[in-house]
């Protein structure tokens, strides 16, 4: 008995851990930009390619990580992209040309992409009757890996001596401790290997395929062009207050997960606080802010918690990888779109209508669901 009753927090933080793996290795690379940057010369291009890249592969790579989850299965295809993060991630600074950097930096991103579509599925595995707080464990982890390496890669670096290079691989020794944690964990006494013939591709016939990739991407959209036009002194507020709405999910995810009321109306608080970005009072605006970056994590926790709930067991991965391909395919889309808006019309206020439109495409996917998909899967 006592066993049984550890082997879920053994499950929680292996979770968590993986979670901040799906951004540790990203979030450590704009401390040292400018570093980087000055040792290879590199123009402002190859500067917003470098930083833009991992989420384009996290589109690109969701359907091959599909693969990957069909012919291992989630709990192996997670072992195998934890590693593959945490050996390119460390690899970035081996070379004495930038070839090696984004070269690995494809890989890491591809890896991260795989992960990203293993969770959901070892959610469903592991806890088929509580998606909701299992993911927003995850979740959670995923938050703290966005803010840990922003804040201690340059005093971690400066603590000990070392070079950016140093400070990227310092980065991928968690991401394989937790590979290992995965690998040697305890399984069911029942566990059952993923069938040879798994399925792979994600069912584009499904509605719910594209429900979530708006609701996904619609939310990915109003954080990132939000990040992009606001003030560098907002980005704290947008940022931190995503850790509460992980708390909260953490604390009621059954609750909320089967309320559709959260889906539909989260996004349109983001857009009155997307309007409140242009307030000429300073505590407004950060205010706005903060209740964007809090909607943003609360729609986008209870989205990756659906993908166990809508799909059979055995394809959870396809519905994640459509969901996740076209999302940050969709997401990608939205600061571009803004900043030709500005350009177009020559009023930064404009740069946001993007970020707006972005929310109200979350609402309408999600007033598109049915109360029953929001229930509870009947066994």
């Amino acid at each position: 008995m006592v066993a049984s009753a550890r082997l879920p927090l053994s499950r929680l933080a292996i979770l968590w851990l993986a979670g901040a793996a799906l951004r540790l290795t990203v979030l450590a690379v704009p401390p040292v930009l400018p570093l980087i940057h000055r040792e290879f010369a590199l123009s402002e291009k190859a500067v917003g390619v470098l930083s833009g890249l991992p989420v384009l592969m996290f589109g690109f790579a969701a359907i091959p990580g599909s693969l990957l989850i069909a012919r291992l299965g989630a709990r192996r295809a997670a072992v195998a992209a934890l590693l593959l993060v945490a050996a390119a991630s460390a690899a970035r600074g081996i070379g004495p040309s930038a070839t090696l950097l984004f070269g690995m930096t494809f890989l890491m991103a591809a890896g991260i992409a795989a992960l990203q579509s293993a969770l959901p599925a070892l959610v469903g595995e592991w806890f088929p009757d509580s998606p909701g707080p299992a993911t927003a464990v995850y979740a959670n982890g995923l938050l703290i890996g966005e803010a840990a390496p922003a804040a201690l890669t340059l005093p971690m670096i400066l603590l000990i001596g070392a070079s950016w290079r140093a400070g990227l691989a310092l980065w991928s020794l968690p991401v394989a401790a937790t590979a290992l944690l995965l690998a040697i964990s305890p399984r069911d006494p029942d566990h059952v290997p993923a069938p040879k013939a798994a399925r792979w591709w994600p069912d584009w016939r499904d509605r719910h395929t594209w429900q979530l990739a708006l609701m996904q991407g619609g939310t990915g959209g109003v954080y990132f062009a939000t990040n992009a036009f606001i003030p560098d002194y907002m980005l704290a507020a947008l940022n931190l207050v995503q850790l509460p709405a992980s708390v909260v999910l953490l604390l009621w995810a059954r609750r909320l997960i089967s309320c559709k009321a959260g889906y539909v109306g989260m996004p349109i608080i983001g857009i009155f606080g997307i309007a409140g970005l242009l307030s000429a009072r300073l505590w407004i605006a950060a205010f706005a802010a903060g209740a964007i970056g809090f909607c943003c994590a609360f729609v986008l926790i209870l989205t990756l918690a659906l993908p166990p709930q809508l799909a059979a067991a055995g394809d959870v991965h396809r519905l994640s990888a459509g969901m996740f391909a076209v999302g940050y395919s969709l997401a990608c889309l939205v600061p571009p779109l803004g900043g030709l808006l500005w350009d177009a019309t020559g009023i930064p206020a404009t740069a946001f209508l993007a970020s707006a439109a972005s929310g109200a495409a979350v609402s309408a996917a999600a007033i598109s669901l049915r109360a029953a998909d929001l229930l509870p899967r009947s066994k």
